[in-house]
């Protein structure tokens, strides 16, 4: 019996292998385009733009910044390449993972492993940090939430842990068209490789 097919061909040309995804086949472009146009929050978000990946990402590097304001760019990186499965995958929300089960989660895994050494990361990020950028990926659904998802500060206190404010001042939640958070995406990416 004839195997389903379980690769994707990107925009670079590359033919990602989902099951034994390579290095060789990550493109930041690749990444950045697909992760400008997954909606975040299954695309429940106010505004005349959904609010993607890459903005998300982009949103938890600041934040990461912030709260680790001496760490290195490859630890940067590591924040801005966070959901980077998700240009392959999507956004699923927590309540889809959970139904989907633990298939997800080993996706999920082989995919970071692979794009976390195409871009010089060991494949598994320390647990410290991959801690730390859980905190500033938290804050930032705090204020996705508030901001844009229509939750009450007291849900998302509820569901996503009270934000020390100070933490956020200046930063505010702006949808913008995909093209735009694309560049952004790849500038940065760029940025951080370049200190590397």
């Amino acid at each position: 019996m004839k195997q389903p097919r379980a690769w994707q061909r990107m925009l670079s040309g590359r033919r990602l292998d989902l099951l034994d995804p390579t290095p060789v086949d990550i493109e930041v472009e690749d990444i950045a385009h697909g992760l400008a146009f997954v909606a975040r929050w299954n695309g429940q978000t106010a505004g005349d733009h959904a609010y993607s990946v890459a903005e998300h990402s982009l949103l938890v590097t600041d934040l990461f910044c912030r709260m680790q304001p001496k760490a290195p760019a490859k630890w940067q990186l590591a924040a801005l390449l966070h959901d980077a499965p998700e240009y392959v995958i999507g956004d699923m929300i927590s309540p889809v993972k959970n139904a989907v089960g633990p298939g997800y989660e080993a996706l999920d895994e082989r995919l970071a492993a692979a794009i976390h050494i195409r871009f010089g990361l060991p494949a598994k990020i320390p647990a410290t940090i991959k801690k730390q950028i859980k905190k500033a990926d938290k804050v930032s659904a705090w204020m996705e939430a508030t901001q844009i998802a229509g939750f009450t500060v007291a849900e998302a206190d509820k569901f996503f842990g009270k934000v020390d404010q100070t933490l956020i001042v200046g930063l505010n939640i702006t949808l913008r068209p995909a093209p735009d958070v694309r560049a952004e995406f790849t500038t940065k990416h760029a940025q951080l490789l370049g200190q590397l």
